[in-house]
């Protein structure tokens, strides 16, 4: 039988991709971590090749985690890995969010949890969310979901890593 456990406490499961883009990753600890380091390499030579000032957008990065992950699929090692890929378009100066699975499928949505956290979360989020919510109710949200997670999860709960990715770029908020 299988439980809920923390293997490392400050272990960070997000990747900086370039100045505006992020994602978060889980699944199996080896296919996680390769994948992800792999997608990171990619976009970032994809950025240094064509031009440094010009990156690509929150959903031509969704497009192509998800083309390398049918690619896998079809293949004798499929990588075993979920993702919440998240990003502000600069060039339409909007934040897109994107859910992909280990079968590489695709939705874009206005707000998302996984793991053991999204039984807890997508509820306070279902109630709470909209679309024209401000950063500080964000934020208050994320409250709201820690303290749901600290209060119901039967872990002993270390935190979380909260970041946010606006026009300026990607940072680290604390709750």
């Amino acid at each position: 039988m299988r439980g809920v456990t923390i293997l490392k406490a400050e272990d960070d499961k997000t990747r900086t991709l370039n100045a505006h883009t992020m994602m978060a990753y889980s699944g199996e600890a080896g296919d996680t971590v390769q994948f992800a380091e792999y997608i990171q390499a990619n976009v970032q030579l994809y950025g240094m090749r064509n031009n440094a000032n010009w990156q690509l957008s929150p959903s031509a990065v969704a497009s192509f985690i998800r083309r390398e992950l049918a690619r896998s699929l079809r293949s004798r090692n499929a990588y075993h890995v979920n993702l919440l890929v998240g990003g502000f378009d600069t060039t339409t100066n909007k934040p897109h969010l994107y859910w992909l699975d280990h079968l590489a499928a695709q939705a874009a949505v206005p707000y998302a949890a996984h793991g053991y956290a999204q039984y807890y979360c997508l509820s306070i989020l279902d109630k709470h969310h909209h679309p024209d919510i401000s950063l500080e109710k964000g934020l208050e949200l994320m409250r709201m979901c820690h303290d749901e997670l600290v209060k119901r999860l039967p872990i002993d709960f270390k935190g979380l890593n909260v970041k946010i990715i606006t026009a300026k770029g990607v940072e680290k908020v604390e709750l």
